[in-house]
């Protein structure tokens, strides 16, 4: 069984950074795609970044395109999303996601078999 824990979310002010770890762990991980999400209330699941865990590829969400990074550390089973000039509308509870089978990147949140708990991130004005 896989298990994703985040950590790293937290208050912060508007322009400054946080970076949110998802460790995952278990049986038969063979990640193939790690993916980051984020949901504010009452709206739906978000797509912000994804990365394969091979080769490097990745893909962002136009509203966070040079402001998050999405890196990823094999050793440790262990995926980042480096967040910078944080707005209040970043505000939101931020998942990451995991899909197994290889082919197209998934960038919808069916794409992903495996989720986190979700970490709250809140940006002050």
């Amino acid at each position: 069984q896989v298990q994703l824990v985040e950590a790293g979310g937290g208050l912060v002010q508007a322009g400054g950074s946080l970076r949110l770890s998802c460790a995952a762990s278990g049986s038969f991980l063979n990640i193939y795609a790690m993916g980051w999400f984020r949901q504010a209330p009452g709206k739906e699941r978000e797509f912000l970044a994804t990365i394969t865990w091979n080769n490097n590829v990745t893909r962002y969400a136009h509203s966070v395109q040079g402001r998050f990074a999405i890196s990823r550390d094999n050793a440790k089973n262990t995926g980042y999303l480096q967040m910078n000039a944080l707005k209040p509308e970043d505000t939101a509870v931020y998942y990451c996601a995991v899909d197994r089978t290889p082919g197209i990147l998934p960038i919808i949140a069916l794409g992903y078999e495996i989720w986190g708990q979700g970490t709250q991130v809140t940006v002050s004005s």
